[in-house]
């Protein structure tokens, strides 16, 4: 057994007259890596901040091992604003003193930080500090790391280097967040904060959601509601997204009993036809759309067609226009050149980052009825403004109180409601995870299973993302708009091999003296076979291939650039394949009663799937060609 680091012995805890700990006992040792989770307002950072030594509880006691060294990340970081990167993370020594120390350096490179070691930290934005903060914590020997909500405000990249190089901490490990997909890929045991007490499960946290369905199943039939929600998750789970390469961590053979008869999370065509049915033909097309910020270019002559019943996630780089072109759909944003056609009868919504302004004299059931008393959550089946809140984790007990006395997280719910009162049929959701607990990004999956509309998101969650959406678009920085068949590994790969390539060709003397290495985790990886740390293996593969030194036998230049080249036209086949598939569905929806049209539609639609396959399972072969 491991040598325990901290222990709480009958620890309390309260906020005003609310529990928020009571009689709570457990310990953490060396080597144990526990996510917590819980409602927005369980008491999740309180417990965390007590066994940091931050805060005293108000009885019991918290007992640390005598050599130990804890280091934490709290929600809110306190950065002095006078201060350069260089200070507050490797202090003021000369360089020589931590530059050979390949901690330190993996730790500023893996989070974009070595070539801003002399930036101020006061104008920097929320996610770069969040960065600064993090490589403050990571650089030193600590014994226990104990991390409040470490994914906000990271990119996909951030995400995935900081689960990386975390899979290479020794120490304990405590880390407190509503990414599901970082607590799979972290954390082997999960603590659950609820009505005063720690439940423990073993695994990550797709193993909780399995331990959890199984407890619920035993409950009573007041808990009927809350199963539903976990077996259609677990169900989920069990089949695997089809953005990843790779199921789960986890076996769930021992749960086939509660999901044998669960149906898919969602009825894709149905949904489809049921938006074709509300929106049209037409939702949005963006042609030849070019966009320009002072002297830079965001978009460059894309074009986007949005259909009805439409499901997209969206990701990129920091900067690379998400949100503007979600606001250039809207008409909020004038294009520089190219146009967005938008259909007659769309009724857009947008959830912005920011919480907006909300009634703050009202109750909270006043300012979602003040929207709408019920909402269509399939066709024939309502719910009401107060079950909906209640879904949402706001009992009855919560929706009288007044919005301006509503915890952060719980505004983030009711804007979120409210948006949906309105009945929009086009959601673009601008990273709507935020400040959301894992039960209620549970329940807004959901809702949004069986909502028929057009979906845009914008998310640095991936389990979101995969969960909700049925297609990934990528903006790479390079002013193009790109459909991502391999999801988020996908964009991690061409990510990486993109930055190898920027690192290969601003250097190529010293990597020709090198042997061809460059001062890249990831093409340092890629040419030994191993894999950077936070770097995913099938990034490091990609980056090999874009610097032609994959491990399997090697390609001249002429064969990798033929082959790079077919991988390119293969791709805008798809994307041309992909759109007809659409464009024919749409067609379909409109010829229900025309029946020789619809025999002609389906003949094409049967020959254009085809095509997409072939052409489908010729750019994976190409791809793996490549990688292997």
């Amino acid at each position: 057994m491991s040598p325990v680091l901290v222990s709480l012995e009958n620890v309390d805890a309260a906020f005003g007259t609310r529990a928020l700990l009571d009689q709570v006992s457990l310990g953490i040792g060396t080597g144990e890596r526990i996510g917590v989770v819980g409602h927005n307002g369980a008491g999740k950072s309180t417990l965390l901040r007590i066994i940091a030594g931050e805060a005293e509880p108000d009885a019991g006691r918290v007992v640390h091992a005598g050599s130990t060294r804890v280091g934490s990340l709290a929600q809110a970081d306190v950065l002095p604003a006078d201060r350069t990167v260089r200070e507050v993370v490797v202090g003021t020594g000369a360089e020589h003193e931590w530059a050979a120390d390949p901690r330190r350096r993996g730790v500023l490179a893996g989070l974009g930080l070595l070539d801003r070691l002399d930036d101020l930290l006061g104008p920097m934005s929320g996610g770069e500090r969040r960065r600064v903060a993090l490589a403050r914590l990571l650089v030193q020997d600590l014994d226990l790391l104990i991390l409040d909500e470490p994914t906000n405000h990271l990119d996909v990249e951030g995400v995935a280097w900081l689960a990386g190089h975390l899979a290479g901490w020794r120490g304990g490990l405590l880390v407190a967040t509503h990414d599901r997909w970082f607590l799979d890929e972290v954390c082997g045991r999960v603590w659950e904060v609820v009505d005063g007490r720690v439940d423990a499960y073993e695994g990550g946290y797709s193993a909780y959601v399995l331990a959890r369905a199984e407890r619920t199943r035993r409950a009573d039939a007041t808990e009927a509601r809350r199963q539903n929600l976990l077996r259609k998750e677990l169900a989920w789970l069990r089949r695997g997204p089809p953005a990843r390469t790779s199921k789960p961590r986890f076996r769930i053979d021992a749960a086939n009993d509660l999901i044998a008869d669960e149906p898919p999370p969602r009825d894709t065509m149905a949904l489809r036809s049921f938006a074709a049915s509300r929106l049209g033909k037409d939702v949005y097309d963006a042609e030849n759309l070019t966009i320009r910020v002072g002297d830079r270019t965001l978009f460059d002559g894309i074009t986007w067609l949005l259909g009805p019943g439409d499901r997209i996630g969206l990701v990129g780089v920091n900067g690379a226009g998400k949100t503007t072109l979600l606001r250039a759909l809207l008409g909020d944003v004038v294009p520089d050149g190219g146009r967005v056609k938008v259909g007659a009868s769309v009724r857009p919504a947008l959830l912005s980052q920011e919480v907006a302004e909300l009634p703050a004299s009202l109750r909270a059931l006043e300012a979602v009825e003040q929207v709408g008393r019920v909402l269509e959550v399939e066709r024939g089946r309502e719910r009401s403004a107060g079950q909906l809140l209640e879904q949402f984790g706001l009992p009855s007990s919560r929706q009288w109180t007044r919005v301006g006395d509503l915890s952060g997280g719980e505004r983030r719910r009711l804007q979120l409601l409210r948006l949906l009162m309105a009945r929009p049929n086009v959601l673009l959701l601008d990273e709507p995870t935020n400040d959301l607990d894992t039960d209620t990004l549970t329940a807004l999956e959901d809702l949004l299973d069986s909502w028929p509309g057009t979906l845009v998101v914008v998310s640095h969650d991936r389990y979101f993302l995969e969960r909700t959406c049925d297609v990934t678009m990528a903006l790479l920085g390079d002013g193009h708009l790109r459909m991502l068949p391999g999801g988020i590994e996908e964009y991690l790969a061409r990510r990486a091999a993109a930055g190898s390539e920027a690192a290969a060709s601003a250097a190529p003397a010293r990597g020709a003296a090198a042997g061809g290495t460059s001062g890249a985790g990831v093409a340092a990886a890629a040419r030994t076979g191993a894999t950077a740390p936070g770097v995913p293996a099938a990034a490091a593969t990609a980056a090999a291939t874009a610097t032609g030194t994959a491990t399997g036998p090697s390609r001249s230049g002429s064969e990798l650039r033929a082959a790079r080249k077919e991988l390119t036209r293969l791709e805008r086949a798809l994307d041309r394949l992909t759109r007809r598939e659409q464009e024919l569905h749409h067609a379909l929806a409109e010829a229900a009663t025309d029946h020789e049209r619809l025999l002609a539609l389906d003949a094409e639609l049967r020959a254009v799937v085809a095509d997409k396959d072939h052409t489908e399972e010729a750019w994976l072969t190409l791809a793996a060609e490549l990688e292997g």
